[in-house]
């Protein structure tokens, strides 16, 4: 049913209407439904059947029990009373037949039961066997045993990776190198850009900055320490992430700006709203801050989800901010706002900046270029276009023809 519920949704959903797949879609809801169906009516008739098999044997049993005690009573059997003694001359009486009759009905009530009671049994193993499976299941990556605490501040929030090289497929031919023996170190209160084509393992840097993989050599570290070897849940404490695709859950817009920090007071998260640039937009909904945003955010555009994610962001207050293409949904004159209100907002806070449009990463302190996994260039916008043959100015001058030219 939780798979019928997601068609339905994404049928619902304009992208599907975009490439006229509407009876497709109902094609493949109907498929689900008659397996759904047919499953439905095999359990139903199993069951009917075996009710009905269970009837027919106690049925049959009871008339031959009945038949048996009936073929031995004595319709000449005389009950004498004496001395308040009562005998029976010979054979079984009508009585006998009662009684033999109440004990069958009474064993036959748990009977009837039998058959649900079983298949129930049969399905909590089932579902024992699957809970116990996953509760098997170890997380490849986990805080070793006793593993210190992450303790970093803004001073100290420095940022190394360290001959790092991983690939998300580690045998095979699809083996290919996201990162190469790559290095690159950045001091506290940088705000450092990563740029790049596609592929060249930008979103990877904070996958591995915040632990979701491990680097297949090579070792991160934070402040100083290896993130190998503290606890994970103080890694990710100290480190706030704008992701590339905003989750938003099916609540209020209050209560999805205030899963950056649970514990944020009513002002603090209207302050990140409006740094964000999110406060008229709020206003103009009908119930503002209490407005429900829907599946995955369906009632808000893609600008307004991703400056929900800056808000969050801004309200974990963690040394380290990282933008994974924060504000590539976001007119140009939007993002120009959040961006110097969130540089004043954020002072002294190491940032890492991933972006494809280069015009918002000019005035960062540093700028790495990736390729092939590993650092190609790194520099400051002017000393990188400074260099004719640099790959980072055939980036800036394609995108700004470019740009010309659709004007």
């Amino acid at each position: 049913m939780i798979l019928t519920s997601t068609i339905w949704f994404w049928f619902i959903a304009p992208y599907n209407l975009y490439f006229c797949n509407e009876d497709h879609e109902i094609g493949t809801y109907d498929e689900l439904q008659s397996r759904y169906e047919k499953a439905s009516i095999k359990t139903s008739t199993s069951l009917a059947a075996l009710n009905f098999g269970q009837v027919a044997i106690f049925s049959a049993g009871l008339a031959a029990t009945m038949a048996l005690v009936a073929g031995h009573i004595d319709p000449e059997a005389i009950l004498a009373t004496k001395n308040a003694a009562t005998t029976i001359t010979s054979g079984l009486t009508v009585g006998d037949l009662v009684l033999v009759n109440g004990l069958l009905f009474q064993l036959s009530v748990p009977l009837n039961f039998l058959g649900g009671i079983y298949r129930e049994v049969r399905q909590s193993l089932v579902d024992m066997t699957t809970m116990f499976k996953l509760l098997e299941i170890k997380p490849k990556i986990q805080s070793l045993p006793g593993a210190p605490q992450l303790n970093v501040t803004k001073a100290t929030a420095s940022i190394e990776f360290r001959d790092v090289s991983f690939s998300y497929h580690k045998e095979g031919s699809m083996q290919r190198k996201l990162c190469d023996k790559l290095s690159f170190k950045i001091e506290p209160g940088q705000r450092v850009a990563v740029v790049g084509a596609s592929g060249s393992g930008k979103s990877t840097l904070v996958r591995l900055l915040c632990r979701f993989y491990d680097p297949d050599a090579g070792s991160i570290f934070i402040g100083g320490q290896n993130i190998q070897n503290v606890d994970l849940v103080s890694l990710r404490q100290a480190m706030a992430i704008v992701p590339q695709d905003t989750v938003l859950f099916h609540n209020t817009i209050f209560y999805n700006l205030k899963y950056g920090n649970l514990n944020a007071t009513n002002d603090e998260v209207y302050n990140a709203a409006r740094l964000a640039d999110l406060e008229q937009a709020i206003e103009r909904m009908p119930l503002r801050y209490e407005t429900q945003v829907g599946e995955r955010g369906l009632k808000l555009s893609g600008g307004e989800k991703q400056r929900v994610a800056i808000a969050r962001a801004l309200l974990k207050k963690a040394p380290i901010l990282v933008y994974d293409e924060a504000t590539s949904s976001l007119d140009t004159i939007t993002e120009g706002t959040i961006l110097r209100r969130l540089a004043k907002a954020t002072p002294g806070v190491t940032s890492i900046v991933i972006a494809h449009r280069l015009s918002t990463i000019v005035d960062a302190d540093r700028i790495l270029v990736l390729r092939s996994g590993q650092v190609l260039e790194d520099g400051t916008h002017k000393s990188l276009l400074a260099q004719p043959d640099s790959y980072y100015a055939q980036l800036w001058y394609q995108q700004m023809t470019g740009r010309l030219d659709g004007e």
